[in-house]
């Protein structure tokens, strides 16, 4: 495993719309270690394959609620309604308040390609809301109010 460097904002690598996995293979194992070991030593609660500069549609989320290898994730329904705080390893020393679905359903593909179906809301909810738009280019900061700087 190897720890990647996080891309950040302005780079354009995380407004671009990421492709779907096809090849479950030796190649995506190691790039699931390597965000894995980035995710944890950066100390986030998720982690997008663009945010270490990889246009594939692969998320990890860490809660309190287990950990979660997304790949080729799909949300297939959403309900309620939450709004907190959110920041991204990407937008260093920023945070806003968000507004998103409270529980969510997920379909996606674990590293060997199996499907699976996540039902989850609160906190992990957002987490993949927040995961799941990278893969579609978009940060966070487009649909925050009140974009505020971390104070040292």
């Amino acid at each position: 495993m190897a720890k990647r460097l996080i891309v950040q904002v302005p780079d354009p690598i995380l407004s671009k719309r990421c492709r779907e996995v096809e090849s479950f293979d030796e190649k995506l194992w190691t790039l699931l270690d390597d965000m894995k070991e980035t995710l944890f030593d950066a100390n986030g609660a998720g982690l997008a394959a663009p945010q270490v500069a990889v246009l594939k549609r692969i998320a990890l989320v860490d809660t309190d609620d287990g950990f979660y290898e997304l790949i080729n994730p799909v949300i297939k329904s959403m309900k309620g309604e939450q709004k907190g705080i959110e920041g991204c390893l990407s937008v260093k020393g920023k945070y806003g308040n968000v507004t998103r679905a409270n529980d969510i359903k997920v379909e996606a593909q674990d590293r060997y390609g199996k499907k699976h179906t996540y039902r989850v809301s609160g906190f992990t909810a957002r987490a993949f809301q927040h995961e799941i738009d990278h893969l579609d280019g978009i940060v966070y900061t487009s649909k925050c109010t009140e974009l505020m700087e971390e104070e040292d």
